[in-house]
């Protein structure tokens, strides 16, 4: 069944006429004449049955329907032009793997290591994307993603790297002179809330033996990246996963008030559709993740 697609150049020319709100800025920047433009479009509105500009006094501009069409279509031109220059830099070898990873982990864990893949793989790119919260694989353009859970994802293939442990991490000055106190004076403490894990101090708490009545007040933060400046700065206590904060509690910049071993049930997989699970720039990248974390 033939495809209902318009030509490349009608939407083309309508993505830069959009851009610009100008078809004569559109033709100078695509080196055609302002007619070529306008028929191109006019074209692309026919195909469609819907109209895309209206004039005005200072142009032209997009309709409610046009406005939509051109946010599609410019996102798509870019993947493709993204593609294009990525495969002709490669010269048809290796390959590029996008992939969703929670923003402090990818920052503090996957991203000095990437180094030493680069390394082994040179002809592959790894592209990272902030994913915060589950997904749909179908909707994001994205071959695999690293998150910490249960394991189970609908339609994918999960691969286990190692569990989640979970530590409370406080600036030195907030306990000072002391280095550890009790859970019941950690109680007392400001805690840091994380919006993506509301019930994480409660769940801490709970293995302690301790019950608490406001485990859920504190000031609330997406990212464990925004937790942990707030306690590096004074403001409470976060409490996150442990490998986000290697390197500012080996430097003193945090500390751990309470030993305890707390998982939250939780371990870090990387996770693909399964229809690509079997791709070689994926396997390679997987390879070299179990690698990495089965190392003695």
């Amino acid at each position: 069944m033939r495809r209902k697609i318009p030509s490349t150049a009608a939407l083309t020319a309508f993505e830069a006429a959009a851009r610009h709100s100008s078809f004569t800025q559109a033709a100078n920047e695509l080196s055609l004449t302002q007619g070529a433009v306008c028929r191109q479009v006019a074209g692309l509105e026919t195909f469609l049955g819907v109209k895309l500009f209206r004039r005005s006094r200072r142009g032209v501009v997009l309709t409610e329907a046009g406005d939509g069409y051109y946010r599609q279509v410019a996102q798509r031109l870019d993947g493709v032009e993204r593609d294009t220059l990525d495969l002709m830099a490669r010269k048809g070898q290796g390959g590029a793997l996008e992939l969703g990873v929670v923003p402090s982990f990818g920052t503090q864990w996957l991203l000095p290591r990437l180094v030493d893949f680069n390394r082994l793989h040179p002809n592959v790119t790894v592209h990272l994307s902030s994913r915060t919260r589950p997904f749909l694989f179908a909707d994001s353009g994205l071959d695999a993603a690293i998150y910490a859970g249960d394991g189970r994802w609908p339609g994918a293939t999960a691969t286990a790297l190692f569990p989640e442990r979970i530590v409370p991490v406080c600036s030195p000055r907030l306990i000072a002179p002391r280095k550890r106190v009790s859970a019941e004076t950690l109680a007392a403490l400001p805690l840091l809330q994380q919006s993506t894990r509301p019930y994480i101090w409660r769940q801490f708490f709970a293995s302690l033996g301790v019950n608490i009545g406001h485990d859920l007040v504190g000031p609330r933060y997406e990212l464990f990246s925004m937790s942990v400046h707030a306690a590096i700065l004074g403001m409470g206590v976060a409490l996150v996963p442990a490998l986000v904060v290697e390197a500012e509690l080996q430097d003193g910049r945090l500390i751990v008030p309470l030993e305890h071993p707390f998982g939250a049930q939780n371990s870090y997989y990387l996770v693909c559709p399964e229809a690509k699970a079997d791709s070689p720039v994926l396997r390679a990248f997987r390879d070299w993740l179990l690698g990495l974390v089965h190392q003695p």
